[in-house]
């Protein structure tokens, strides 16, 4: 019989480190941060695109939660491109 594992958080699951996890949660949370503002801004996908500088389908992407297809580097980008401020904060564990 094989022991069930249990994981904090599904980004612990499906990432090999710590860090790997801390990176897949930041993008997450940006990625529905984004999601929200163009949702409450009344954007379509096209507007979106336009405001933040990326094509439709990549903003599709994003607001799909396709995590996997963008850094962080450029989720903050696209939201700075949207007049928003990014802040990072460390939480103690």
């Amino acid at each position: 019989m094989s022991k069930t594992e249990t994981y904090a958080s599904v980004w612990d699951a499906l990432a090999d480190t710590p860090e790997q996890a801390a990176n897949l949660r930041a993008r997450a949370e940006l990625m529905q941060k984004i999601a929200a503002i163009v949702k409450a801004s009344d954007w379509t996908q096209a507007d979106a695109a336009k405001q933040c500088g990326v094509t439709q389908p990549r903003m599709n992407d994003l607001l799909r939660g396709r995590v996997s297809r963008f850094s962080l580097d450029a989720l903050v980008n696209i939201a700075t491109a949207m007049g928003q401020r990014v802040r990072i904060g460390l939480v103690a564990v």
